[in-house]
């Protein structure tokens, strides 16, 4: 969600604030800010909108200093205005922070009480008038800041400055991420490692409840018991936190092209020529498994039901799918011999996290499929199953989504087999389709043009409605949800069986209905339900192989022919439809392809 850096550098920090801010700006956010230190003067600058309109104040209204917190807000407490925006400020002390106080509130009246005066919306500047409240008392900067954390309750990375201490940088994390990194003479704080890469490639990661104090050539890290730990830094690979849009017009466009190359990566990691699948680390045994828990948030929710089919029909496991922020509010019992599954591109999404943590010392195992090895949901998993989809920074997932459904799909061949209910031919056959998937997924791409004239249809469109039956439910929630999170057209998805119970009286000749349907099992019931959508004029836009179009695609109002694929590996194929008409509608309506209104990337609060 938002994004924070911090600089104790040898060089003017604004520049590099602004610089490391805008590789941030994947997460999403609607203002933005820095605060630099220079020959003790604390001072700061801040913007609604995009980054170009911090840019723009900073050279009428420049910001000197080697000293500086920076931060990209996505409102919660309060608009998107210059006064809201971070950093927050009160007397000597600056802050920047994600995540959310949650008593701030009760903080706000006790300050009160002392006759603090307060000038925003906002939960965060409840922390920096709290700090500065200690200071007044005469606590230094160091204690003043500690002893304000130790009065927060609720999610938080926090960066703090202080006027006067021009070698002074404190970070604290609690349920939201935070990284140090190590420079020669200097060193940085970030919301995240990708923010940090050209300025370091030594990063050590803070855990729960540590508060870091930093200067240019020490740090110093207590744990939430107040004892000094050591955290260990690791090298990052710098060339896997490039970003940049590869000669295309969006970065969506190219996460998408490049989905044949990421996909054949995870194959790599996993599939050995033994045609068995292996997992990192100690791995997992599936023979004492009796159920499956899956959580997830989002499109990762989705990957989660289409791995539902997959476990029960081809493993035998019974699976339970929660959306993760509903998932520990009903505190659901766990059972003996249960594993818990966490689906989450960033491994830092807020509700996902704190419903694994409800899970541990419960579930049998907790294992989570990621696409950052170091993220709090993998270090906190028995067994972490990376994704290797390399940086996505489209808000919308792409390749993420399917490197997650092949990541699934191989640990379901992995359990199918563990059980006995898989013989060794079975899942060579089932290793043979998944190592000619990238090809697939190429074959696929070369329709790009026609969902592109597909999609300048649809955008005209306000509603639409999407249909699938068994695997290909999940997928036509994932195209409702990939069209209106992008479009921002009205539309949703049912199964298609459920069509007359109720959302086809939504259905008249203004409504195109997307159905997806490759010519499998029951190819034939899609059929006469979406034959129910032309009865009433619906316009119907059939995506499905040459076999299945030949059989059912007369009178439809449009057609988009997908490769013949084996059934089970179906809804990663049918993922590439979905993904490229709803960019494609979006270009057409001149929306924000890669920064939808309103959402952000890393979901990291509740």
């Amino acid at each position: 969600m938002c994004g924070i850096v911090g600089v104790l550098g040898n060089h003017e920090a604004a520049p590099i604030l602004v610089e490391a801010l805008k590789r941030l700006e994947y997460r999403g956010y609607d203002s933005a800010g820095i605060a630099t230190v220079n020959n003790g003067t604390l001072d700061r600058r801040r913007a609604v909108g995009k980054l170009v309109n911090l840019s723009d104040l900073l050279v009428h209204e420049p910001l000197t200093g080697k000293s500086g917190i920076g931060h990209t807000r996505w409102a919660t407490h309060g608009a998107p205005t210059v006064t809201n925006a971070h950093p927050h400020r009160a007397g000597g002390v600056a802050v920047v922070h994600n995540g959310i106080i949650e008593n701030f509130r009760e903080l706000r009246e006790e300050l009160a009480g002392h006759g603090v005066q307060f000038v925003t919306e906002t939960d965060t500047e409840t922390v920096a008038l709290l700090t500065q409240h200690y200071m007044a008392q005469g606590a230094d900067p160091v204690a003043a800041a500690k002893q304000a954390l130790s009065r927060l309750t609720g999610a938080f990375a926090l960066a703090f400055l202080f006027d006067g201490e021009d070698d002074l940088m404190i970070a604290a994390r609690k349920g939201s991420p935070l990284a140090i990194g190590y420079g020669t003479g200097e060193m940085f704080v970030g919301s995240d490692a990708i923010a940090l890469s050209p300025l370091t490639d030594r990063i050590s990661y803070l855990e729960e409840g540590d508060t870091a104090v930093i200067t240019r050539t020490s740090v110093e890290i207590t744990d939430s018991a107040g004892a000094v730990v050591e955290r260990p830094i690791k090298t990052i690979q710098i060339d896997s936190t490039r970003i940049d849009k590869g000669g295309h017009k969006h970065f969506m466009a190219k996460e998408i092209a490049e989905q044949p190359g990421v996909l054949g990566q995870a194959l790599q990691h996993y599939l050995g020529t033994d045609s068995e699948i292996h997992l990192p680390g100690a791995g997992l045994d599936f023979a004492g498994i009796e159920r499956i828990t899956m959580v997830a948030c989002g499109t990762a929710f989705y990957a989660c039901l289409t791995a539902k089919y997959w476990f029960e029909q081809i493993a035998r496991i019974p699976v339970e799918v929660d959306v993760a922020s509903e998932y520990r509010y009903r505190e659901p019992p766990i059972t003996k011999g249960t594993l818990a599954i966490f689906v989450s591109q960033s491994g830092e999404t807020a509700d996902t996290l704190a419903a694994l943590r409800y899970c541990a010392g419960k579930a049998e195992k907790i294992a989570s499929v990621v696409n950052v090895p170091e993220s709090s949901i993998a270090r906190e998993s028995d067994v972490a199953l990376p994704i290797y989809a390399g940086v996505e920074v489209g808000v919308a997932s792409t390749k993420a989504f399917t490197c997650q459904l092949t990541v699934l799909f191989m640990l379901v061949l992995k359990a199918a087999r563990d059980r006995g209910v898989l013989d060794a031919g079975t899942l060579d056959s089932h290793v043979q389709a998944l190592r000619g998937l990238p090809s697939i997924i190429n074959q696929a791409l070369e329709q790009n043009a026609a969902m592109r004239d597909t999609a300048y249809k649809l955008s005209t469109a306000r509603d639409v409605l999407f249909l699938g039956r068994g695997q290909m439910y999940p997928l036509a929630l994932e195209g409702a949800l990939k069209l209106k999170e992008i479009s921002y057209i009205h539309a949703e998805a049912y199964a298609s069986g459920e069509l007359k119970h109720g959302p086809i009286a939504l259905v008249d000749e203004e409504v195109p209905v997307i159905v997806m349907a490759p010519r499998d099992a029951l190819f034939d019931k899609t059929v006469s339900n979406m034959q129910e959508v032309m009865a009433r004029k619906g316009k119907v836009i059939l995506i499905s192989d040459a076999r299945g179009l030949s059989e059912a695609s007369q009178g439809v109002w449009s057609s988009i022919e997908m490769p013949e694929i084996p059934d089970a590996l179906a809804p990663i194929l049918y993922a590439l439809p979905a993904q490229l008409l709803a960019y494609h509608t979006a270009v057409a309506k001149g929306t924000d392809v890669d920064q939808p209104r309103n959402l952000a990337k890393s979901v990291t609060v509740e």
